[in-house]
């Protein structure tokens, strides 16, 4: 006879908060035998009743709840480049360590001081939320790692931004002020287009 899953066992969870909820690791195995439970990552399981979402998105969210969906990856979700990256750009704070993951990331570490500026949250599932930052915050970020990022990748957002979002330059400069390597190059890349 197959036991049903408990009814406060959220959607995605961890094996920390299996136990939490008073679930063995034996009992967690027999619901994926069952296959009631579909593991995702080591340690990480999902309800295989749950609905559709991106595991890889999931699994990061469950490992490091103050990740935030940065840089190239959050430029495609707002639909500001036309570059399909192979791994998924993560920042975290400084000096939060990266966990360990099965999913793709290119983990980065960016100033507690800025970390919250322009942050949103992106729902992955009910109760799971991963942070995103922002079209201006990522035109504010690409244009101050250019360096690493590549300034062509930094001026397609920003020509996509005004064009396509109709996006405010003063509220993007005012962002920027607050990143002392961004302001001066987004304000002389205003210049020429606009």
């Amino acid at each position: 006879m197959t036991s049903s899953l408990p009814s406060n066992l959220p959607i995605s969870f961890t094996t920390a908060q299996a136990r939490e909820l008073g679930l063995s690791r034996a009992r967690l195995r027999r619901f994926v035998n069952d296959g009631q439970l579909e593991p995702i990552a080591r340690g990480a399981y999902r309800r295989a009743d749950g609905p559709l979402a991106d595991l890889d998105l999931v699994e990061v969210a469950l490992r490091a709840p103050e990740a935030t969906i940065c840089l190239e990856s959050a430029l495609e979700r707002y639909d500001l480049t036309d570059r399909i990256a192979s791994v998924i750009d993560i920042a975290l704070p400084r000096p939060r360590r990266q966990p360990v993951t099965v999913a793709p990331i290119r983990w980065h570490r960016f100033d507690p001081a800025t970390f919250e500026l322009g942050r949103e949250t992106l729902d992955l599932e009910p109760g799971l939320q991963l942070g995103i930052y922002s079209a201006e915050r990522t035109i504010v970020d690409v244009f101050r790692l250019r360096h690493r990022e590549g300034s062509d990748l930094a001026h397609e957002a920003l020509r996509r931004w005004l064009r396509v979002r109709r996006g405010q330059p003063a509220q993007l400069l005012d962002l920027a002020s607050q990143f002392r390597n961004a302001a001066p190059a987004i304000r002389a890349a205003l210049e020429v287009l606009l």
